[in-house]
C-alpha cells in the first residue's frame, strides 16, 4: 500500500477533538492555517497519527475516527514511529515537512485515556515542521524525501 493522507482535521482551539476538512494550507514555518496549534514559536507545527493506530483503539472497543485524538494529519501506510527525527517528507508531492518530534509527554490525560485507560497520540503521533508550504488534501502521496 503506498502511503497517503487518510483524513486532515483542525481546530480552533487547544484540547480539544478536530473536525475533519477537505483541504488545507500549510504554511512554511508555521503549521495549518486556521488550526489552533499553529505557531512559528515551536517545532510542534503539525501533528501526524497512523490510522493503523486508531485502529488499536477501536480494537479496544472505543468508537473513535480520525481527528478523535487532535491529530492535523491522519496517515495510511507510513511507519511513522521508524522515521528519524531530521527525515522529510513529500506530502501531495510539494509540501515538504521534517519529523522534529516523536510522541509527546501527556500533560492532561484527555477524554480517550479516561474512556480506554490508554492513548495512543503520546506514544505513537509524531510532529513536523512545515519547511515548503501548500495545500494538501485527503487522499494525497506521502513520500519519504531522500
Amino acid at each position: 500500500m503506498n502511503a497517503r493522507v487518510v483524513s486532515i482535521n483542525i481546530s480552533d482551539r487547544k484540547g480539544v477533538r478536530k473536525k475533519p476538512v477537505e483541504e488545507v494550507e500549510l504554511r512554511e514555518n508555521f503549521g495549518i492555517s486556521g488550526d489552533a496549534h499553529a505557531s512559528s514559536e515551536w517545532h510542534r507545527q503539525v501533528s501526524l497519527l497512523a490510522m493503523e493506530s486508531i485502529r488499536k483503539m477501536k480494537d479496544m472497543g472505543l468508537d473513535v475516527g480520525p481527528g478523535d485524538f487532535a491529530e492535523n494529519i491522519t496517515t495510511e501506510g507510513i511507519d511513522l514511529l521508524s522515521l528519524p527525527i531530521g527525515t522529510r517528507l513529500l506530502i501531495g508531492g510539494r509540501v515538504e515537512v521534517e519529523v522534529s518530534q516523536i510522541g509527546k509527554e501527556c500533560h492532561s490525560r484527555c477524554s480517550i485515556y479516561y474512556q480506554a485507560g490508554d492513548c495512543v497520540m503520546p506514544k505513537e503521533g509524531i510532529f513536523v515542521r512545515v519547511l515548503r508550504g501548500g495545500k494538501i488534501k485527503i487522499g494525497d502521496p506521502i513520500e519519504i524525501k531522500d
